[in-house]
């Protein structure tokens, strides 16, 4: 067997495992074995690089390299469902339909609607060639980079199932609960901020800018709509399917040809109830006239098919009961409250903690230890306590009384006025506040130390490596290398990863010391405006609200932190170790104050720059990116495909269109 005979019976080997592991649920090999086989094939295409094949199965693990996203315009658009919340409005479709097929028999497809993000998968000679986002529905973001890294969405169709020659299949990408809570405990221990639900993970995921990332993340897909110039104009939805299921793809089981309203409503009875029990999160029941060719009858309105119907399902509420609430410190200082409870399960999950937010929030429930509580995911995937059954509280039940003191230190806690939560002052000596700066310095938006995380920050400091984050910089590999030596690649990596950390441009370094109240976008505008950390730590109250977006609280917060002895310790012991303290020259060659003042809008397509860097363009002439179109704007630029509602509202509105020559000839 010749070396490319090897590779190509490898890949079709893999495909096959994948297939049985990922879409039936029914492997027949094991992880090791399936692991040697990947081995090989990952030795074979090193040594053979003239075999490469973007669809190969080593192309799972996807790629840390930085990707941009460009925008490609939907074959047949993408269109939303018209929702329905109740059984009258069911009915209602149903005759709807039965009108306006004027009594001609129909039956309607039931299945279930994942929680996910719309995709649209383009397959040429059973070859995955293109993945594109939902968007506005007549275009949308090019992430098949990202998408080839889902383990359930095929490569390669199986051979000889009969597939067409080019084709589109639509379906949902989600995150099965498993990968969710995973993520979200990993991000807790990190003190990231959570996914709120399972779409919002799988959306934020989807458009990460490193494939790498969406392959570590355990991201699932469900197809369910086949379309294409080749597909029987005179057949059926629900067949389809069933054929699509053949060529390799994961379709739903929850799926149903009804012949009558009340079939269609025990559909949604029985999932209203089973969905509890399924590995992803759903949130009602699409309803889809089966016949093609009925569908092309009925048409469509301006937004929606009339031939489909989406039924959303009522927020799961259960009741249980308030054992206690502890306290949690943040990085900032900020306390939470949170709320103990007897284990139950809610919406796929057990729930046995929920977030309270603040004293605010006990107060208005009226909390006493061993209430009966209502919690409650719906939208919001993270639990929370929304009412209290007084009637069966006992009379000797003690009322919930917000702490006076830090947990972890003891120090007496402080309510700024006009914001929520109290806070803990001892920033320079309470722990969890040492480590959670740590832990937020070295995180990928601020100075992206990959190598490092919050078991390591926790490590370091309970063996006294580090106390603050200029200490990182101190740490020499002899001292992280294990007994022996033994770990001592690890900690050559590590040392090198926080060198790396040098390179990070200044407004990140004023985002990364963690300046209460001053987030991402805050210290970029600080940084650009200041230029340098002894310009802003030197900044007047008056003069930092003179930014813009600067108001009194982050005013008086940047002052506060630059009149703490501790941390200009901290700032002048981050400038002696190399990080950077002032804004690069380069990044501001060509800079103006053409666009000073200015509210821009970016729609569609370019040519001579990316979307991203347009945005940059933008912000060194003086101008401000702005996301929606309002009377406040002051002009949309405009490539090509511009989505439609944009251009209708920039029209309806009198707001300039200014096309990308006519920009850059503003900014010369």
């Amino acid at each position: 067997m010749t070396p490319e005979e090897e590779i190509r019976q490898l890949r079709a080997e893999l495909n096959q495992h994948n297939y049985n592991y990922y879409v039936l649920n029914a492997p027949t090999i094991s992880d090791y074995d399936f692991d040697q086989l990947m081995h090989r094939l990952e030795d074979l295409e090193l040594f053979y690089p003239q075999f490469a094949d973007p669809n190969s199965p080593t192309q799972r693990v996807g790629s840390d390299l930085n990707q941009q996203f460009r925008q490609v315009a939907h074959k047949y658009p993408m269109l939303s469902l018209a929702n329905t919340y109740s059984e009258a409005d069911v009915r209602d479709f149903y005759e709807r339909v039965r009108s306006g097929l004027e009594g001609e028999p129909f039956e309607i497809v039931a299945e279930m609607k994942y929680d996910g993000l719309s995709i649209s998968l383009t397959y040429i000679d059973g070859q995955l060639v293109q993945a594109v986002t939902r968007g506005d529905g007549v275009q949308g973001d090019d992430v098949t980079a990202n998408v080839r890294t889902i383990r359930s969405i095929p490569l390669q169709l199986r051979p000889g199932s009969g597939y067409p020659h080019e084709f589109e299949i639509r379906g949902e990408i989600l995150m099965p609960w498993a990968s969710f809570n995973r993520l979200n405990a990993e991000r807790e221990a990190r003190e990231e901020p959570l996914f709120a639900n399972p779409r919002n993970a799988a959306s934020g995921t989807l458009k990460s800018q490193k494939s790498e990332l969406v392959a570590q993340r355990g991201l699932d897909a469900y197809l369910y709509y086949v379309l294409g110039d080749e597909i029987p104009t005179d057949g059926f939805h629900y067949e389809n399917l069933q054929e699509a299921k053949k060529w390799g793809f994961k379709i739903s089981e929850g799926m149903q040809k009804c012949h009558s309203v009340e079939e269609v409503l025990d559909f949604i009875n029985y999932w209203d109830k089973e969905r509890k029990n399924l590995p992803v999160a759903t949130d009602g029941i699409v309803l889809k006239v089966n016949s093609l060719r009925q569908q092309r009858h009925l048409g469509y309105t301006a937004k929606s098919p009339r031939w489909a119907i989406a039924y959303k399902f009522q927020a799961e509420r259960v009741a249980t009961k308030l054992l206690e609430v502890t306290y949690q410190v943040g990085r900032t200082g900020a306390i939470t409250p949170v709320a103990n409870m007897e284990p139950v399960q809610l919406a796929g999950t057990t729930v046995k903690r929920a977030s309270l937010h603040n004293a605010d929030i006990i107060r208005q429930l009226d909390l006493h230890i061993g209430d009966t509580v209502y919690v409650e995911k719906g939208g919001e995937i993270i639990p929370k306590v929304v009412g209290v059954e007084v009637e069966n509280r006992s009379k000797d039940a003690v009322a919930v009384q917000f702490i006076q003191n830090c947990p972890e230190c003891g120090t007496p806690l402080i309510r700024i006025e006009g914001e929520a939560a109290h806070y803990c002052p001892n920033d320079t000596g309470c722990p969890p506040q040492i480590k959670g700066r740590i832990e937020h310095y070295i995180s990928r938006k601020a100075m992206n130390i990959e190598s490092l995380g919050p078991e390591t920050v926790d490590d370091y400091f309970q063996r006294g490596l580090i106390h603050d984050v200029a200490d990182l910089y101190q740490i020499r590999p002899d001292q992280i290398s294990g007994v022996n030596g033994t770990k001592i690649k690890s900690a050559q990596k590590i040392v090198e990863s926080i060198r790396g950390s040098l390179q990070v441009p200044f407004e990140r370094v004023v985002f990364a010391i963690g300046i209460r109240f001053v987030g991402e976008t805050t210290a970029k505008q600080l940084a650009r405006h200041f230029r340098s950390m002894d310009a802003l730590s030197h900044a007047s109250l008056e003069e930092l609200q003179e930014v813009e977006g600067i108001g009194l609280v982050i005013a008086q917060s940047v002052v506060d932190y630059f009149h703490e002895p501790r941390n200009v310790d901290v700032v002048n012991r981050l400038r002696a170790a190399g990080v950077q303290m002032e804004i690069d020259l380069d990044e501001n060659v060509g800079g103006s104050d053409a666009l000073q003042g200015k509210s821009i809008v970016i729609s569609g397509v370019f040519t001579h720059h990316s979307r991203d860097e347009y945005k940059a363009l933008i912000e060194l002439h003086g101008g401000k990116n702005v996301g929606s179109i309002s009377a406040k704007t002051s002009f949309v630029l405009a490539g090509d495909n511009m989505g439609p509602a944009k251009l209708e509202k920039a029209q309806k509105l009198g707001v300039p269109i200014v096309s990308e020559n006519e920009f850059l000839n503003m900014i010369q």
